[in-house]
């Protein structure tokens, strides 16, 4: 009699007992997959943010002057070596600099623009953007160049 009992007590308890638990909703987060995007995504950008500054090449002049703190939204000008000029990647002429710059400051007296010009570039070409900012009320104008090796 207690070996029929025993029977029973097992098989009765046994079956259910795990149909429940493996029907059951599972409470645990399997966080592998977004740590694995999330590293992908961060060597992404680590590759492409030194490729996102102004994308118009130019060879730019050495100095041996200090680097200045820039701002997160820089508004930029370049002159390239044969003299055009671009307000980040597009290209405009020196007519149009006011006015497209117009629309994207609202105080050109607080405002800073960076101009960069090529080494080759004629220093008139140069010239001529500053004093066309300057005469637009551009008063805080930034000449970029890249830093002096030192064993020159």
């Amino acid at each position: 009699m207690a070996m029929s009992m025993a029977g029973n007590g097992s098989t009765r308890g046994g079956r259910r007992g795990r149909r429940k638990r493996d029907n059951a909703p599972m409470s645990e987060i399997n966080v592998t997959p977004m740590v694995d995007v999330m590293l992908v995504l961060l060597i992404v950008f680590m590759v492409a943010a030194p490729l996102l500054t102004v994308g118009v090449p130019i060879d730019l002049p050495e100095t041996q002057a200090q680097s200045l703190e820039a701002p997160s939204n820089p508004i930029t000008l370049t002159v390239t070596s044969d003299g055009a000029v671009f307000i980040g990647e597009d290209a405009v002429s020196l007519e149009d600099v006011v006015t497209r710059l117009g629309g994207l400051v609202e105080d050109p007296g607080a405002q800073r623009i960076y101009l960069r010009g090529d080494a080759q570039a004629d220093y008139g070409a140069v010239m001529r953007v500053m004093g066309t900012l300057s005469g637009a009320g551009f008063s805080q104008i930034g000449l970029i160049t890249d830093q002096e090796s030192q064993g020159q």
